[in-house]
């Protein structure tokens, strides 16, 4: 009688275990491609890679996907994992002395699910966002190197304290803090209209709602830039704020201290007229300090390389 128990019960172990073993495997095969990744054999490149358009957001899209997948794999796993402790207990202490906990299984999975569905739901979101994030900056940033066959040097994703200016362009004509917004159109308005914003000078208004943030971000930014590149190259540097929006058609009516502009008017950023020429040796220095502070990518990892 001992030996058949045991026997039923081991076949239900094992049951158990081949229901769980595909999620399982699949969450460490991910958990192990992570650490796989600081394996890598030694790069052939030897210096640190500037970055690229979007370097911070890329970054956070493959930490927010793995997330996401990591826990979809939970999801699917730990309510059979659930099912599984019940039915063992119940065939080890008896189905009858087990029913009285079944409500609290049962309320304990739904609220788990509810939850990871919730939290999927959130991390669905903020990927959206990053997506749209990562594709406008993407954008602008390939509009701006275009400005490279004038003369212009243009660095992309500058760690500044606590953020990052998501472009900078220096050249003869000045020096320019470009910051991107990414902003998705209203499906129900179609062609031109649906795509315009109104930039009055000091407000943006597009069609389903006004942002002022924007502007002032790339204000404070330009600031801190100016700040830091005059304690940098020991001189005044007068810093241009630039808002680009891909994708839209901006309608100026009004002037304002930030130059708006669309993803393809770019090409004339430095035609706006407004900025502080600098000098080749200005130039020269002020590029110098940008590159050091970008030039941080690890060849090996893709990732920053923070300085001890």
């Amino acid at each position: 009688m001992l030996d058949s128990f045991a026997a039923q019960a081991a076949m239900i172990a094992g049951l158990c275990c081949l229901v769980l073993v595909g999620p399982l495997v699949a969450y460490f095969f991910l958990q192990r491609r992570k650490r796989r990744a600081r394996e890598l054999k030694r790069s052939p490149i030897g210096i640190l890679l500037l970055r690229s358009p979007g370097h911070s957001l890329r970054a956070e899209l493959d930490e927010a996907q793995d997330d996401i997948v990591s826990d979809a794999m939970i999801l699917t796993f730990m309510p059979v994992f659930v099912a599984a402790i019940y039915l063992t207990q119940g065939h080890i202490e008896g189905l009858q002395k087990m029913q009285h906990l079944m409500p609290f299984y049962i309320l304990a999975t739904v609220a788990f699910i509810a939850w990871m569905i919730r939290k999927l739901w959130k991390a669905s979101e903020r990927l959206d966002i990053l997506k749209t994030g990562y594709d406008a900056e993407l954008a602008v940033g390939q509009e701006l190197d275009q400005l490279m066959r004038l003369g212009a040097r243009v660095f992309h994703d500058f760690p500044a304290e606590n953020f990052n200016i998501d472009h900078i362009v220096i050249a003869k004509e000045g020096v320019f803090a470009v910051e991107t917004k990414g902003y998705t159109k209203r499906g129900d308005l179609r062609g031109r209209e649906g795509a315009r914003v109104v930039y009055d000078g000091a407000a943006l208004r597009f069609p389903h709602m006004t942002r002022t943030e924007p502007l002032e971000q790339a204000k404070r930014q330009a600031e801190w830039l100016a700040k830091w590149l005059g304690s940098a190259v020991g001189q005044p540097v007068r810093v241009m704020p630039v808002l680009a929006l891909p994708g839209w058609f901006v309608e100026r009516t009004g002037k304002g201290p930030i130059r708006v502009f669309s993803g393809r008017a770019l090409s004339a950023l430095l035609r706006t007229g407004d900025a502080w020429a600098v000098s080749e040796s200005e130039l020269a220095r002020i590029a110098h300090q940008i590159e050091q502070r970008c030039r941080d990518v690890s060849p090996r990892y893709g990732e920053e390389v923070r300085a001890a």
